[in-house]
C-alpha cells in the first residue's frame, strides 16, 4: 500500500481526506458540548435532530448537488465544498440558539453531500489499475476508522488547554487544509459529454444504480452492514455503562475494538480480493454478520451479557465483517459505470446507503429502549438477514459475466458492433444509452 503514496495526486487526495476527517472528528466533540450549553439535559434531543438533518441532507441533496455541479470542473467542486464547510464551522462558535445549529448543520452537510461522492468518484480516474484502487479503498477505510479512534483523543488533549469553542477552529483548519491539498493536486479532467437536461442528470445515477444487478445487491448488503453498525453506534454506550458498569475508558475500548476489527480486515482485503471475487467475499461477510448478531441476541436474552473479553472480541468481529461488506463497494461502483457517469453513480450510492442508516439508527435506539438490548439486536439481525436474502436474489453470480445479447436497433456498421460477428455478441454490460437495462443471456 505504501507504493500508492508515490503517486503525488493520490498522496495529496489521501492527505486531504485525513485532515478533513480530523476536522470532522473535532466538530463532533465540539458540537456535543455546544448542544449541552444551549439545551442542557435536552442536548441528546438536539443532537438527535442534528444527525437526522445530516442524514436527510445526504439522502436528498447528494444527487441534486451532483446534477448541478456536473458541468463544473471537479477541482472547483471539491475546493468550493471544502471552503463552504470551513465557513460554516467558523460560524458555529457564535451561535446562541438551537435553530441556528440546525441551519448551519444543514448547510455543512449539504456541502459534504456534494464533496464526498465527487471525491470518491475521482479516485478511480487517479488510480485506473484495479489493484491500486482496491488498496486505496482499504486505506480510505483505515482513515475513517483511525479518525474514530484519534479525533476524540485529540479533542480531549486540546480541551485541557482551551475551550471547546476553539475546537471549531480546528475543524476550519481541517477543511481549509483539505481545500489546499485538493487545489494543489493535478486531477484528471473528465472527457466532455453531450449536455443533458437537468432532470436526466438528476436521475441518471439512480437509474444506472438500480438497473445494475450487482449494485442492487450492494444496496441490500449495505442494509445488512447498517443493521450492525446502527446497533453498535447507538447502543454500545448503554451496554458498557449500564450493563457492565464501565467508565468512559471502557466505552472507548469497546469502540476501539470495533474499529480495530474493521482496520484489520481492511488491511487484509487487497490480498483476499486478488484471489476471490467480490461477491462471495461480501455475501460471506454479510451472512456471518447476520449469524453473529442473531447468536448474540439469543445469548443476551437467555444468559445476559457475555464476559467483557468476549464482548470486545465480538465487537471486533462485527467491525471486521462490516468492513468486509463495505470496503469493496467502490470496486463495484467503478466496474458498473463509465468515467463520465461515475460522479452520478457514486452520488446515488451515497444517498441510497444513507437511507439504510436512516432506518437502522432510530430503530436501534427505539427497540433498545422499548424492548431491551437482546430483542433490539434480534430485530436488527433479522434486518441483516433480509439484506443477505435480497442480495442473493438481486445479484446472481452470473450477473458479473459477459452477457450474450443483440442490438437489433443498431446498424451493422455501428462502432459498438465492430468486433462482433453477425448476431449476438457478449461482454460485461454497463448501463448506458446502448444498454438501458441489464440484458439476460440470449
Amino acid at each position: 500500500m505504501i507504493t500508492l503514496l508515490r503517486n503525488p495526486v493520490y498522496a495529496r487526495l489521501l492527505a486531504a481526506q485525513i485532515v478533513a476527517l480530523t476536522g470532522t472528528g473535532l466538530l463532533t466533540v465540539a458540537l456535543g458540548l455546544l448542544a449541552y450549553d444551549l439545551a442542557g439535559p435536552q442536548a441528546g434531543a438536539v443532537l438527535g435532530v442534528a444527525y437526522t438533518i445530516k442524514m436527510l441532507a445526504y439522502v436528498g441533496l447528494s444527487p441534486v448537488a451532483q446534477a448541478l455541479a456536473v458541468r463544473w470542473p471537479r477541482k472547483a467542486v471539491l475546493v468550493g465544498a471544502d471552503l463552504l464547510r470551513a465557513g460554516v464551522a467558523l460560524c458555529l462558535p457564535f451561535v446562541d440558539a438551537v435553530w441556528q445549529v440546525y441551519l448551519l448543520i444543514f448547510v455543512l452537510q449539504a456541502a459534504s453531500a456534494c464533496f464526498t461522492p465527487a471525491y470518491q468518484a475521482t479516485l478511480p480516474d487517479v488510480l485506473p489499475d484495479e489493484g491500486d484502487y482496491t488498496r486505496a479503498l482499504s486505506l480510505s477505510r483505515l482513515a475513517y476508522d483511525l479518525e474514530n479512534l484519534t479525533s476524540p483523543a485529540l479533542a480531549g488533549l486540546l480541551l485541557g488547554v482551551m475551550s471547546y469553542s476553539t475546537l471549531f477552529l480546528g475543524t476550519v483548519a481541517g477543511f481549509l487544509g483539505s481545500a489546499v491539498l485538493v487545489w494543489s493536486a493535478a486531477l484528471p479532467v473528465l472527457v466532455a459529454t453531450a449536455p443533458r437536461p437537468f432532470r436526466e442528470r438528476l436521475t441518471r445515477g439512480l437509474r444506472i444504480y438500480l438497473f445494475t444487478p450487482r449494485l442492487r445487491g450492494l444496496l441490500a448488503l449495505t442494509l445488512a452492514a447498517a443493521s450492525a453498525s446502527g446497533f453498535v453506534l447507538v447502543n454500545t454506550v448503554v451496554l458498557v455503562r449500564a450493563g457492565y458498569g464501565g467508565n468512559e475508558g471502557a466505552l472507548a475500548a469497546a469502540l476501539a475494538a470495533y474499529g480495530a476489527g474493521s482496520m484489520a480486515v481492511a488491511l487484509a482485503l487487497p490480498w483476499v480480493l486478488d484471489r476471490v471475487p467480490d461477491r462471495p467475499v461480501m455475501l460471506g461477510a454479510a451472512l456471518v454478520l447476520a449469524v453473529v448478531m442473531a447468536a448474540l441476541s439469543l445469548w443476551l436474552m437467555l444468559r445476559g451479557l457475555p464476559r467483557w473479553g468476549v464482548f470486545l472480541t465480538l465487537w471486533a468481529v462485527m467491525g471486521g465483517l462490516y468492513s468486509g461488506i463495505l470496503t469493496p463497494s467502490g470496486r463495484l461502483l467503478r466496474r458498473s459505470s463509465h468515467p463520465s457517469d461515475r460522479p452520478a453513480v457514486f452520488a446515488a450510492q451515497f444517498a441510497l446507503s444513507h437511507v439504510c442508516w436512516l432506518l437502522s439508527y432510530p430503530l436501534a435506539g427505539w427497540a433498545g429502549v422499548a424492548l431491551g438490548m437482546g430483542p433490539a439486536l434480534g430485530i436488527l439481525a433479522l434486518m441483516a438477514a433480509v439484506g443477505v436474502i435480497l442480495a442473493l436474489r438481486l445479484w446472481p453470480a452470473s450477473a458479473d459475466d459477459a452477457v450474450a445479447h443483440q442490438h437489433p436497433d443498431l446498424p451493422a456498421d455501428h462502432p459498438h458492433l465492430a468486433s462482433a460477428i453477425a448476431g449476438p455478441h457478449a461482454h460485461p454490460v454497463v448501463i448506458d444509452e446502448l444498454h438501458p437495462r441489464a440484458p439476460h443471456n440470449s
